[in-house]
C-alpha cells in the first residue's frame, strides 16, 4: 500500500544524509560530494558520533537537525539510511538525501520530492530498503560542460580546487535557501 504524504513542504526535513563512499581513495571526488556537503553545512565538526548499533552510519546533532553520513559504500547507501532512520525514528519524508547528479550542469542544484533514482546507485539502494521513493533529495549537479566524460568515470575523479570553489558557493546557497530555513523548526 503506498505511503501517504500528508505534506511535501521541505520545511519537514529534520535528517539530512551526505552520500559517498568511505576511504581515502573516494575523498574529494564527485560522487561524494553529498558528504562533502554535509562537512559544509556543519563546518567540518569532527564529533560525529557513531551508530551504537550498527556501525553503518555516523551522525551529528545541530541546529535541531540531525546529520548523517553513511559508512556504507554508495551502492549500498539503503542499509545505513534505513538503519538510520530506524534508530532515530524519523519517517522518510522528513529525509533530505544529498548526492550527486551527472544530468545536472556543475554549480546547479535541484530539490525534488518523490522522484526515481535516474540510475544513480545509491538511491536506487535508499529506494529499494525504504520501500519507498518519498523522501527529498538535493541533487548537486556535476555535470562538466565541454569534456565527454562518462558518469562512472566523472563521479570517482578528483575535484580540483577551482571546482571546489564551485561548489562552496553552492553549499553556501543551499544552507541559505534550504538548510537555514528547517533549522529554525523542531
Amino acid at each position: 500500500m503506498p505511503e501517504k504524504i500528508k505534506s511535501k513542504n521541505p520545511e519537514q526535513i529534520r535528517f539530512i544524509v551526505g552520500l559517498g563512499n568511505p576511504g581515502n581513495e573516494y575523498k574529494n571526488t564527485f560522487h561524494n560530494i553529498g558528504s562533502l556537503a554535509v562537512d559544509y553545512l556543519t563546518k567540518e565538526n569532527l564529533n560525529f558520533r557513531r551508530s551504537p548499533k550498527t556501525k553503518n552510519f555516523e551522525y551529528l546533532r545541530a541546529n535541531n537537525l540531525i546529520f548523517v553520513r553513511p559508512l556504507t559504500f554508495m551502492n549500498e547507501s539503503g542499509i545505513a539510511v534505513r538503519q538510520a532512520l530506524q534508530y532515530f525514528k524519523i519517517k522518510p519524508v522528513e529525509i533530505l538525501i544529498i548526492h550527486d547528479d551527472s544530468d545536472i550542469e556543475l554549480g546547479k542544484y535541484k530539490l525534488s520530492f518523490g522522484r526515481g533514482s535516474a540510475g544513480h546507485k545509491g538511491i536506487e539502494s535508499i529506494i529499494k530498503n525504504l520501500k519507498t521513493k518519498n523522501f527529498w533529495r538535493l541533487r548537486l549537479g556535476v555535470k562538466t560542460t565541454g569534456q565527454k566524460i562518462k558518469a562512472g568515470a566523472l563521479v570517482l575523479k578528483k575535484i580540483s580546487a577551482p571546482t571546489q570553489k564551485i561548489f562552496q558557493k553552492v553549499f553556501e546557497e543551499v544552507n541559505k535557501n534550504i538548510i537555514s530555513q528547517n533549522s529554525k523548526l523542531a
